[in-house]
């Protein structure tokens, strides 16, 4: 008796099955066993009894085995997509060590929105403010000056300069002390 195949090509379900019986996680597992049991004419509603999976994520997987799109079951990853590399980090360390004034800005500190945007356009990876904040405060360093400096600059603000007028009576005054 013959396989009946509802919407797989043979090539598709040979497929899938190799990778069923690798070592998959969880969830690409319930995909290729989705596109099966579709395959085999069964319900969504059998499916999701079945596997225990939600209605949405069964008809997702159902039209992609109906469209003929079976192969590409690793294509949507799970998960938030990995863009921060080994490379990306070492250069934000790089970048937070110098001032932004090396690198031909105006501003004297950096900010997480100027850092994502210089290595967005140096790296090519965009990145949020909040996971550059996120990255840095992982790796001990920040954006903000250290305390000791901001002491040292309002120490410098303390010393005021006093200017006054030096006419005729003031002169003598400062001559005579």
């Amino acid at each position: 008796m013959e396989n009946l195949s509802l919407h797989l090509t043979p090539f598709q379900r040979k497929l899938l099955l190799k990778n069923l019986e690798t070592n998959l996680r969880a969830e690409y597992r319930r995909r290729i066993e989705i596109m099966l049991l579709a395959d085999a004419g069964k319900s969504q509603a059998e499916i999701c009894k079945a596997l225990g999976c939600c209605p949405e994520t069964a008809r997702y997987w159902i039209v992609i085995a109906q469209t003929g799109k079976a192969h590409l079951w690793d294509d949507r990853r799970i998960g938030r997509p990995k863009t921060v590399n080994d490379s990306y980090i070492v250069r934000l360390k790089e970048l937070v060590s110098h001032s932004p004034r090396e690198y031909g800005y105006s501003f004297g500190r950096w900010t997480a929105q100027w850092l994502g945007k210089h290595l967005a356009q140096e790296l090519g990876t965009q990145v949020s403010s909040c996971h550059i904040n996120r990255l840095l405060k992982e790796m001990g360093l920040s954006t903000r000056p250290k305390k000791d400096m901001i002491e040292e600059n309002q120490n410098i603000q303390n010393h005021k300069i006093r200017i006054q007028d030096l006419s005729q009576g003031s002169w003598q005054r400062i001559q005579q002390m």
